[in-house]
Parts: C-alpha cells; sequence; structure tokens
C-alpha cells in the first residue's frame, strides 16, 4: 500500500484568499484586509499567519512545524508580486508587521513598520525614492525604535529622549525640521541605546528582523495591556491573534504623501458625514502617537482631491458592503491612495443607536439586526446623567463606580442632615464609612452616596441602584471623620456643607460642582418626551428598538420595588409587575420602636400587642403598591434579615449602657435590649436566624404581614382596582418548612379574600443550595419559584459578600480566576447550574411552575440571556434596569434563533 502523504497544515494565507467571514482565524485585521483586495480596493499585497499558529507557538514556545516554510513561500510570492527582495541593498522591499486578533482591541498588540532595513538597504531606500535621504534615514531610526521596544523590550522613554535631544540641538520643536545628517546621527543614538539594553547589535539580517518581529507579535497576546483590556471587555483569553505581513508604503515621503484615519459617520453621535483626521507627511503611527496635530479629513480636499475623491467613494462602498459604520486607516504615497485597513467602528453609545436606527432606515439592516447591534450597557449608559467635563476638573479620589450616575452636592455625614438639607432644596452628597439600613431615609434624600469602604454589592451600592442614585463605594484614600463631620483626601479637608461631585461610572470623586447633563432617555422613559414628535435621533431611535424588542422577547421584566413611589417609575420604565418587594425596608424609621417592643416582648400577649400595631402600617403599605400596579402580579417576600439588624450595634450600646450606670442613670429599658442583643447575637448573622427560620421561631410574625397582604388586595379590589399578590417565603431549604408556613398562609387568606375573588400565590426565594438541589420536592408546595442569586451565589461559592469584594476580588480579577464577579453576572458553571437544575426538577414535578428572578442579576444583561436560555418567566431588576432588561430579553430570542452576529 502506498504511503500516505502527509497533509501540511496551512498556517499562512494571502490577502485574496481569505474573506470578511475568517476572523477566527485570520483575526479582524486580516480578514478585512482580504475582504478588501476581493472587492479590488487598493490594498498593498501581503499575507496573514493565522491565528491558529499563534496559539500553538504560545502553547510549545516555538514556532509550528511547517511555519516558517510556508512564510518563506508566501514571501518569494509577495518579492514577485512587488519586483522587490526583502531588504535587498539596491532596491529593498519593506513590509510591516501587524497584529489583528478576532476582536479589535486597539493600541494593545505591537507593531512594526519597515522591516528589512539595514545599513546598506537604506541607501537603496533612499536611491528608490529619488534619492530622499532624509526619508530613508527617517523609515530606519522608526524601525529602530519600534524593533527595540516591541521585540526587545527596550524602554520606549529612552527613544524618545534622543530624538527630544536631536531636536533640541537643531533648536527646533518639530521632527520635520531634522535633516538627513540629522536623522542619520539619530540611527546612530538609537543603535548605541538597542545595544546597551540588549547585549547585542541592531540586526542587520531582514529574515532576522521578520521572525523576531512575528515572534513579538504572538508574544504580545500576552502582555499586561493585552490581558487587561481584554478582561475589561470580556474578549475570551484563548483566541489568540493573527500576524498580518504586508508590503510598506510611505506616507513620510513628502508633502505629496501623509496618513489617516476615516469614519463613514460620525462614531460619537452617529451623524453622517464626512469625519476623522489627516497627518501629511507622515506614517500611520505618528496620527495614533499625536506627535503632531493633524487636521480634519475635510482639508485634505484642497491638499489632494484625487486622492480625497477616491477615498470618499470607498468609504461609501466600504459601509454598504459591511453595512455599518467603518473605521478607515490610509496611506497616500506619492499621490497614490493605498487602503490599510478597515473594520467595524467603535462608537458611543448614543451612536450605536442613532447609526442602527439610520441604517433601517436605509434599508441596510432590517429592525432584528438593529436590535442585535445595541445592548444593555450602552442603554444603560444613555439612562444616567453625565458630568460635563469640558472644565479641567482632575479627581481628587477613585472608588469603585456603584451605581452609575453624575451628582453634586452639599456633603453630610448623617442621614438626618441629608433629610433636613433635602427638605430645604439643597442637593447633598451622604458620606459614609459605609451605609447601613438606618440610613435610608438620607440615601433616598441625597443625590448621592459616597462611601469610604464596601464594594459593587455592599449595601449603598445595592440600595443605590435599586433607587437610581449615583454611589461611589469603597473610596479607602477617604479617611472619614463622621463625628466630626469631615473627610479628608489627597491632603485637603472636605467639611460638612462643602460640594463634592462623584461619577458612579468611573468611580472618580471631584472637589466643588461638575455641570451634569440630564438624560433625555430618562424623560422619554419617564414619559415626559414624545418619541414621535421630538427632533432627537437618539431618542426616536431608542423608542423604535425598544419597541422591536419588547415584541420580539419572550421574557417578561418585572422590578424590585418596596414603595409606591419605586412601583410607579418602574411601571412607567415598562415593568410588568413587582418581582420582589422587600418588606424588612417596610420596618424601618419611625417603626423601629414597634420592632424593639416585639423584640423584647416577653410574654404572648406583649407579642400580639406588637404585631397588632405592626398590620395596619403593613397594610397601608401594600394597599399604595397594589394600586399602583393594578392588575398586575406582585411578589412579596416576608421579613427576611435576622431581627437583631434593626437593633443599635452590640458594642455600641454596651458602651452606652457602661457609661450611663457610671453615671447612675436609670437604664433598665437599656439594659433589657442590651440583653435581647446579646441573646440574638450571631457570629454568622447571614448563615443565621433569618427568613423562614424566623418566621417559625418568631410566632405571628408571618401571620402578620399574609393578613396584611391579603386584606390590602381585598381593599383594593373592593375599590374597584386589581390586585395579584404572590407570598414569598425566603430561605426555605427544606420543603417541610415551606409546608409549614403556607398551611398557617393559607387558612389566614381563606379567612380574609373570602368571596371577593382575589387569588393569593404563594411560593419561595431559591437561594440555598439545598433548595435548588431539592427543587423536585419543594415544587410540590410551591406555586412558583423566584432564584434570589445574590445568596445563592453568596452561599454556593462561600462568599460574604459585604466583605469579599474589597478584600480579595480585585487580586482574583488580576489573576483571571473571575472574568468578573460573580455578583455581577452570574456563573453560568457553578451557580447558573444550580439554577438550571431547579428550574428543570421544579417543573418536572409541577408542569406551569411559574420561574423568576430578583437577585441583582435580574437587570444583568449577560445574565438575562442566561435566564431566557434556562426558561424562566421573568427576570426583576430595579427600576433604572427594567429597560436594559427588556432590551436584553429581546436581543435573547435573536441570539437563540440564531441571529447574524458581527
Amino acid at each position: 500500500m502506498a504511503a500516505q502523504e502527509t497533509v501540511e497544515h496551512k498556517y499562512v494565507y494571502d490577502f485574496a484568499e481569505g474573506n470578511k467571514d475568517l476572523k477566527d482565524l485570520l483575526g479582524g485585521k486580516g480578514a478585512n484586509l482580504a475582504e478588501m483586495t476581493n472587492l479590488g480596493l487598493p490594498v498593498p499585497p501581503g499575507f496573514t499567519i493565522t491565528t491558529e499558529a499563534c496559539k500553538a507557538y504560545l502553547t510549545t514556545g516555538r514556532e509550528p512545524d511547517g511555519l516558517a516554510a510556508q512564510i518563506e513561500a508566501h514571501l518569494e510570492s509577495l518579492e514577485r508580486e512587488m519586483g522587490r527582495k526583502l531588504g535587498d541593498p539596491q532596491d529593498p522591499l519593506l513590509v510591516s508587521v501587524r497584529s489583528g486578533a478576532k476582536f479589535s482591541m486597539p493600541g494593545m498588540m505591537e507593531t512594526v513598520l519597515n522591516v528589512g532595513l539595514n545599513d546598506r538597504s537604506v541607501v537603496g531606500l533612499s536611491a528608490q525614492a529619488g534619492g530622499n535621504d532624509r526619508f530613508a534615514w527617517d523609515s530606519y531610526r522608526r524601525l529602530i525604535q519600534m524593533f527595540g521596544k516591541t521585540v526587545c523590550e527596550v524602554p520606549g522613554e529612552e527613544f524618545e529622549h534622543a530624538l527630544d535631544d536631536a531636536k533640541r540641538a537643531k533648536g527646533t520643536q518639530n521632527d520635520l525640521d531634522l535633516d538627513a545628517d540629522d536623522l542619520r546621527g539619530l540611527v546612530d543614538a538609537y543603535k548605541k541605546i538597542f545595544a546597551k539594553h540588549t547585549g547585542r547589535e541592531f540586526p542587520q539580517e531582514p529574515r532576522e528582523q521578520l521572525d523576531l518581529a512575528i515572534r513579538a507579535v504572538f508574544e504580545s497576546w500576552n502582555a499586561e495591556r493585552a490581558v487587561v483590556y481584554r478582561r475589561q471587555e470580556r474578549i475570551p483569553a484563548d483566541l489568540g491573534t493573527a500576524v498580518n505581513v504586508v508590503a510598506m508604503v510611505f506616507g513620510n515621503l513628502g508633502a505629496d504623501s501623509g496618513t489617516g484615519v476615516a469614519f463613514t459617520r460620525d462614531p460619537a453621535s452617529g451623524a453622517q458625514g464626512i469625519y476623522g483626521d489627516y497627518l501629511a507627511n507622515a506614517q500611520g503611527e505618528d496620527v495614533v502617537a499625536g506627535i503632531r496635530n493633524t487636521v480634519p479629513l475635510q482639508e485634505l480636499e484642497q491638499l489632494d482631491k484625487k486622492s480625497y475623491d477616491e477615498l470618499l467613494d470607498y468609504m461609501a462602498r466600504l459601509e454598504e458592503h459591511y453595512k455599518d459604520l467603518c473605521d478607515i486607516e490610509f496611506t497616500i504615497e506619492r499621490g497614490k491612495l493605498w487602503m490599510l485597513q478597515t473594520r467595524v467602528g467603535k462608537r458611543t453609545a448614543a451612536a450605536a443607536f442613532v447609526i442602527a436606527g439610520q441604517l433601517v432606515d436605509e434599508g441596510l439592516i432590517d429592525l432584528d439586526e438593529a436590535l442585535h447591534r445595541v445592548n444593555g450597557a450602552q442603554l444603560a449608559q444613555l439612562m444616567f446623567p453625565r458630568f460635563q467635563l469640558d472644565h479641567e476638573f482632575q479627581p481628587v479620589a477613585k472608588g469603585i463606580g456603584a451605581s452609575p450616575g453624575a451628582a453634586s452636592g452639599k456633603v453630610v455625614f448623617t442621614s438626618a442632615r441629608a433629610v433636613e438639607l433635602a427638605a430645604e432644596g439643597e442637593s447633598v452628597i451622604l458620606v459614609r464609612r459605609e451605609t447601613n439600613p438606618d440610613d435610608l431615609s438620607g440615601m433616598i434624600a441625597a443625590k448621592g452616596i459616597l462611601t469610604s469602604r464596601g464594594g459593587k454589592t455592599s449595601h449603598a451600592a445595592v440600595v443605590a441602584r435599586g433607587m437610581g442614585k449615583t454611589c461611589v463605594s469603597g473610596a479607602d484614600e477617604l479617611d472619614v471623620n463622621v463625628p466630626a463631620k469631615k473627610f479628608t483626601v489627597a491632603g485637603q479637608t472636605v467639611n460638612e456643607g462643602d460640594v463634592v461631585s462623584i461619577d458612579g461610572t468611573t468611580g472618580k470623586v471631584y472637589l466643588g460642582e461638575v455641570p451634569v447633563m440630564p438624560s433625555e432617555v430618562v424623560q422619554y422613559f419617564e414619559g415626559s418626551l414624545d418619541p414621535e414628535h421630538i427632533d432627537n435621533p437618539l431618542v426616536r431611535a431608542v423608542h423604535r428598538i425598544m419597541t422591536h424588542a419588547d415584541a420580539t422577547r419572550r421574557l417578561r421584566v418585572r422590578t424590585n420595588a418596596d414603595t409606591g413611589a419605586d412601583a410607579a417609575r418602574a411601571r412607567r420604565f415598562g415593568a410588568e409587575g413587582i418581582g420582589l418587594c422587600r418588606t424588612e425596608h417596610m420596618f424601618l424609621g419611625d417603626r423601629r420602636e414597634l420592632v424593639e417592643r416585639l423584640i423584647l416582648a416577653s410574654t404572648d400577649e406583649e407579642r400580639q400587642t406588637a404585631l397588632a400595631a405592626l398590620l395596619p402600617l403593613q397594610r397601608d403599605d401594600f394597599v399604595e403598591i397594589f394600586r399602583e400596579m393594578d392588575g398586575l402580579p406582585v411578589t412579596v417576600r416576608l421579613i427576611d434579615p435576622p431581627l437583631h439588624e434593626f437593633l443599635p450595634p452590640l458594642e455600641q450600646l454596651a458602651v452606652n449602657v457602661a457609661v450611663a450606670q457610671e453615671r447612675g442613670e436609670d437604664v433598665a429599658k437599656e439594659e433589657a435590649l442590651l440583653a435581647a442583643v446579646r441573646r440574638m447575637h450571631e457570629e454568622n448573622p447571614m448563615l443565621g436566624l433569618r427568613g423562614v427560620r424566623l418566621g417559625l421561631v418568631i410566632p405571628g410574625l408571618f401571620a402578620m404581614q399574609v393578613r396584611a397582604i391579603a386584606e390590602a388586595a381585598v381593599a383594593v379590589t373592593r375599590d374597584g382596582g386589581s390586585a395579584c399578590p404572590e407570598i414569598m417565603v425566603p430561605l426555605v431549604g427544606a420543603v417541610q418548612e415551606l409546608e409549614t408556613v403556607r398551611a398557617e398562609a393559607e387558612k389566614i387568606i381563606a379567612e380574609v379574600v373570602g368571596d371577593s375573588g382575589v387569588e393569593v400565590l404563594i411560593g419561595t426565594m431559591i437561594e440555598v443550595p439545598r433548595a435548588a438541589l431539592t427543587a423536585g420536592q419543594i415544587a410540590e408546595a410551591a406555586q412558583f419559584f423566584s432564584f434570589g442569586t445574590n445568596d445563592l451565589t453568596q452561599m454556593g461559592w462561600g462568599f460574604s459578600r459585604d466583605d469579599v469584594e474589597g478584600a480579595f476580588f480585585w487580586r482574583y480579577l488580576e489573576l483571571g480566576i473571575f472574568g468578573i464577579s460573580p455578583f455581577e453576572s452570574i456563573d453560568r458553571d457553578g451557580v447558573g447550574r444550580l439554577v438550571r437544575i431547579a428550574a428543570d426538577e421544579g417543573r418536572a414535578a409541577r408542569p406551569g411552575l411559574k420561574l423568576g428572578v430578583c437577585g441583582e442579576h435580574g437587570g444583568d444583561p449577560e445574565s438575562v440571556h442566561f435566564f431566557h436560555e434556562v426558561g424562566l418567566d421573568y427576570v426583576s431588576c430595579s427600576p433604572f434596569r427594567v429597560p436594559v432588561a427588556r432590551l436584553e430579553a429581546g436581543r435573547a430570542v435573536l441570539t437563540t434563533t440564531g441571529s447574524d452576529s458581527r
């Protein structure tokens, strides 16, 4: 039998062999160079080394077998096409070596220009350029600088210092004033810098330069800045980068040459027109580096009308072909236009919506594709006010951007002061080391919250997001002194009444008032702007895409709301019910004394008296919420946190009692309270007496709440409204717990509801891992499940969400253990698997079981897609996140059905 021939793996492709759909293999740059080549645009010839070659190199530390020979073959083909040989002393071919990953990572990886130059070919390059010595030596010094920095890790600033020295000696600040002799001297200086740091002379062999540059581009995939960028943009770490080897064309040949960047539409606003920059007598890196001021692209018309007209024609062709905003790089070499790159351009959130709407109008895409091209993160950016940072405002501190927005106001250090000043019409920023439930009134009154401790899931962060308040947490540069009513930062003291500004998106803190811009998108969602009759392309685009998302989505979107005001706002934002009404927030403020009476009760009679006093207050709360949500479901969670959270801190109370005793004061009441606090104190209260356990231990507590819910529903119904209450029992881990609570609740409901027609569902919150794993049993006693993914994540990972973000999450993110905090986006493999198991087994036991989620993940774009896949019926999130969830629920349908993704 004849021996089978070994088929060599293909690692290198000429531009003519690829197309724009091969981004996985050729990277974005290589795929788009191939596409432009196939469209007949003037692209310098070249070839692409695939991402597979990069991955093989990074895995083994050496080039894969066959790669060197393939590079040699394609290089020879390129030399034949150009009629020159790489580094030939008389007529040299020079190439650029550029990275190009699947997803655009601008500036994160490496490029080396003018590969092939050496001490001999620099003379041939000058002759090639008609005796232009200055151009040749300028190109050589650029190669040494880029090669040294990129390939050999020579400190870039040393080359920059040498260039500054040369310009200073010439008496100029413009590098164009350096002549050929100056640049020849600069090359010598660069060579010495290279030798000092590498221990060798600058390589003179052109092929060695090429091979080393290719390896450097491979290795730049794992450079720190590239890793950080991928983590930020959630780009997978295992994709690798392609390498593009392209024949050099030169924009630094004189006044009739140059380089530029063009956009087919304004990437900031989406407006149609001509946008970009041009720099005469320069290479491409000069535009990015900003070494000289560019001119607007329109000025190219006066400098070189032929090239300008050709460029506009190519821009129009590319936009029509890609059906999107295109970002284009080009070079003009002595009046000849060359296209060096195109890609679907990055854009602001506003431009993303506007451009998507424009392209629908132009018939280039349909509404499905328009919905696919925007996302919830962009919509969230549009909903919050932004600072107008035209002025020179410098931040004095930076914390965690916990709840987006921009807020300025007078600093206050207590909730009482916040309420007092807000009532007087003042804007205030509540500053605390960290907040607690007692601060709620002040948080409501404040324009923003600033804490020196905590993370994105701290009390301040979670509550602020729920209220749509701007919040910066964990700004540990602040030394907050609440008793002295001041904080210090960066050597400055800020007293109560001084004005600060906080940016909840970036986490930056500014002294003084920074002007803000209101969000017209929020005004639209709140109903104060009519999208059909307003001359605002952004609002019109948002309205159009949101309407399509609502028509497309399967998931319903509810809100987390504890007050009538929150419910009303969420309904204006499109909420289709309340997925989480937290009753513990109703026990704060003036009602705290009643809670203390309940805790201190020593007899059944005292306990019942306290509960009877709380009942009408709870009922009134629910009446208000049911009226606002008229006809829509409202899921009420029975009280969840441990009762000692409603009492003074143990240490503080003990000190107060001791001081009062020392003074001989009557402290009988305080001593009783201290005894109760000590009795109820737990080392780990989040795993202690809370949720269903509390309802089973404190007789009458859940019964009072159930009665208040039922009575409120009946009252609203008899007034002509419609109430749809769903009672949720928290922290259930065993079906027997739920069965016990449900039996008592059903008796009360039957007694109260009578023939009113009100139907009350009883279900549970799946937030304990055991509940997820025994969901089939629990579903026998539950009419619905709502996944509490905050606690499910906390218990699933064994993390204390109040502590871990500031303690070590930064390190986990840095090491790549996390791509993103599991409290921000659902952990699909672990916590997500618990959700999937519970959903499948729950519905197997009770077909038609209603399934929802009410944790913070309900408003996270990535998590919404997961909940759609799992088959939940709804997600619930804070009022301000409702539009985001609506949008992503629509996009999730398109992703599932395989809509084309760019």
